[in-house]
Formats: structure tokens, sequence, C-alpha cells
């Protein structure tokens, strides 16, 4: 059986994939911040949950010392632990960034930086960033979660070229608005005054959650293609996009280039 590490498995995305490769045959080593939220991933007997905070040194070599003592092997890393942030730079609070920047692109970078030597002495190994569409475009109100996710996709890619010689591959994966928690659980800042980040905000925040309703079949798809990347490993770095909006966005920005799709979501999205 091969042996998967999971980052953020306690909910949402990261305890769906959990399941999903311990349904398929796969030793899951499924990380968290709160060993309490898995308690209905006891029931697998080829799931080992283990507390891990990505934002802590200590805490990820802790662990990391705790999962060399159980598994000879990892094949497969997934970062998938993440959270969001929806805010207007002028009301941004220290704390609420400082939090998404060391989740979501130093988080990623202290576990990789962890296991490399564990993938190095193997001589084999696959780490899946997950990144989001929002690495590969910019939107309105995605300050924050853009520019990690962004910084993300050019880590990984950076990364990738490293590790060539030791047989380690790296890609990321970029998807829209799944309906997990993810985005029940996105920090927004607080509300303002000023009339036209109010008026933006709501707009934003409709057009989003419509979004998320439409994409039924998303988290679905997402998953399996993780497991479908996990099960085929590519030397050479990839992206992977999945869904309709990911893909959509992604060719519209391509073909438009940034002044003319800056100028098509002020007009869609904005009204501007």
């Amino acid at each position: 059986m091969k042996n998967i590490l999971i980052t953020g498995a306690s909910g949402g995305l990261g305890k769906l994939t959990t399941k999903y490769f311990a349904d398929n045959g796969w030793n899951v080593i499924a990380t968290m911040l709160d060993l309490h939220l898995a308690d209905d991933l006891k029931a697998y007997s080829n799931v080992k949950c283990y507390e891990l905070d990505v934002t802590s040194t200590a805490s990820i070599e802790r662990a990391k010392q705790q999962i060399l003592q159980d598994f000879a092997t990892i094949d497969v890393i997934i970062n998938n632990a993440g959270l969001g942030y929806r805010s207007f730079v002028e009301l941004a609070e220290d704390s609420k960034i400082d939090t998404i920047v060391n989740v979501n692109l130093l988080g990623v970078i202290k576990v990789c930086r962890a296991f490399i030597p564990v993938f190095r002495a193997q001589k084999n190994g696959m780490f899946i960033n997950i990144s989001s569409v929002a690495g590969l475009v910019n939107l309105p109100l995605g300050n924050f979660y853009h520019a990690t996710k962004r910084a993300v996709e050019s880590f990984s890619e950076c990364m990738s070229y490293e590790l060539l010689d030791f047989n380690v591959s790296v890609c990321t994966v970029q998807f829209g608005n799944a309906p997990t928690n993810f985005q029940k659980n996105v920090a927004q800042c607080q509300i303002s005054e000023i009339t036209s980040y109010e008026e933006m905000k709501c707009k934003i925040n409709t057009i989003l959650t419509k979004k998320t309703k439409k994409n039924k079949d998303l988290t679905c798809k997402i998953i399996a293609k993780l497991y479908d990347i996990a099960e085929n490993p590519q030397k050479s770095f990839r992206k992977y996009t999945i869904g309709f909006d990911a893909n959509f966005m992604k060719y519209l920005r391509r073909i438009l280039g940034y002044r003319l799709f800056n100028k098509l979501i002020k007009r869609i999205v904005l009204n501007k």
C-alpha cells in the first residue's frame, strides 16, 4: 500500500480527500491542528492522525518524527491546509494578514522543507501543492488570498528544478469555489462606513455565493483528480486546473492579456 500525507485533514476538502484515498487502498497520514476533529476518521484502519501546525517548524518536526516511526516511506504529500481572507487593503488587520501568509504560503514552504530530505533519501516522492484559480488570475477583494496562492505557484515551480535529480516531482492544483466548509470559514474585514467598499463587498460576496452553489460536482472532481495525480506522478512540473470556472478564467486571461481582462472584470463584476 502507498502512503500519502495530507495537511489540513480535519475538515473540508482535506477530510474528504483523506476518506477517498483510504477507501481506495492508500494509507493516509492525516495531519491537523486539532485531533478532536478526527473522530469520524477513527473508523478507517488505514488512516492515522497526527497533530501538526503548518505554521510551526517545531510542530512539523515533532509530527515528522512520529510519522517516520510509523511509516517507512511516504509516497505523496498534499499541502492542503489553507484559509481565506476577504478584505480591502486599507481595512486589513495585521493578525489576519500574518495568519493567511503563515498558513497558505509559509506553511507549504515549511512542510516541503521538512520532508524533502525524506523524499531525497527515498529517491522518490511527490508534492501536490493546493493552489486556486486565485493563483492564476487576480480578482476584486482577493488581495491577500490571491497573493499567497500566486506565491505558492512560483515557489512550487522553482522548487521543482531543485528536486529533479532525486526523482521528486512537484505539481500545483487550481480550482474555483468548491462547496466545502472553506467558503463558510473565510474571514472578512469589518463593516466599513465607506460606501464604495461596502457595495463592492456585497457584490463580490453575492457572486461567490452563487458560484459556490452552482459548483455542486466540483468537489468530487477535485478529489478524483488528486487521486489520479497521485497514482500517476509526472516527473516534470505540472499545473492541473480543475473545473469550468478555473479553466475558463485561465484561458480568458491568457487570450485577453492583463489590460483587457482587467477591463472586463471591472465591467462585468463591478459595473465600472
